[in-house]
């Protein structure tokens, strides 16, 4: 079973109530923080109904969505709205290109299932923007690609491993790019590197701005984390970079 980590963290005794109150001790096998995700399990006498997943890397903004949860308590909630955006980050989940819906969901609503209209699950609801500390049309779900790949490793080794880039980066504004002669705002600014980190080793400097990795375009510089995290350490990638306006 999968659920966010923020929702069995610091749990003594974890409790999985089945839709005809059947309940079930469940059993803790990873949790991760850096995506938001726990994988959990259970043992029952008869097959058990299950959701399949679908893909979210085809999702486009306008799709109808809809959400199940318990917000307040209230248990077996449906909520439905539209895909808002895609790739969206926190500091927090910097490693998550989280699924920003318009989708009603509230407190209690955390670890449940984002559908497509087959019915399948497409992301795993996280969190929201609130300042009121209720819905107030941001909410936020992690790719279900994102929660498989991270369920997987931590069924199989208990952790999640991730790539590092060595390098600490920041957005390119209207006035920088026209300083480093692109031709609009793009990228991620390289604003310092670790020492001996693979960006050091593979010659990328202090203003540079990343383009792209492995091929994948890198717009804005909360896009990076993610495709960074998606490759496991020890793997080469490619990375395309703007220095004084030349593309290396």
């Amino acid at each position: 079973i999968l659920t966010n980590h923020h929702v069995i963290a610091d749990a003594d005794e974890i409790i999985i109530r089945m839709a005809d109150r059947h309940e079930f001790e469940a059993e803790l096998i990873g949790s991760d923080e850096a995506s938001d995700i726990a994988v959990l399990k259970i043992k029952a006498e008869e097959a058990l109904p299950f959701l399949r997943l679908g893909e979210s890397e085809s999702l486009k903004a306008g799709e109808w969505v809809a959400a199940i949860g318990s917000p307040f308590n209230f248990e077996q909630s449906v909520t439905a709205g539209i895909v808002s955006a895609k790739g969206r980050t926190n500091r927090a989940q910097q490693y998550v290109p989280f699924i920003q819906t318009d989708v009603a969901i509230n407190r209690g609503n955390s670890g449940g299932p984002l559908l497509n209209m087959e019915g399948e699950v497409v992301g795993i609801n996280s969190w929201i923007l609130t300042s009121s500390g209720g819905y107030i049309g941001l909410s936020f779900s992690i790719p279900i690609e994102v929660a498989a790949s991270t369920a997987k490793q931590l069924r199989e080794s208990g952790k999640v491993e991730r790539g590092l880039l060595g390098v600490i980066v920041g957005a390119v504004t209207r006035e920088m790019a026209e300083a480093l002669e692109l031709d609009r705002p793009v990228g991620a600014l390289v604003n310092d590197i670790t020492a001996d980190g693979a960006a050091d080793k593979a010659g990328i400097e202090p203003g540079d701005v990343i383009l792209a990795f492995n091929g994948e375009p890198v717009e804005t510089w909360s896009d990076l984390p993610p495709l960074v995290g998606a490759n496991p350490p020890g793997t080469e990638a490619t990375v395309l970079i703007s220095r004084e306006g030349k593309e290396k």
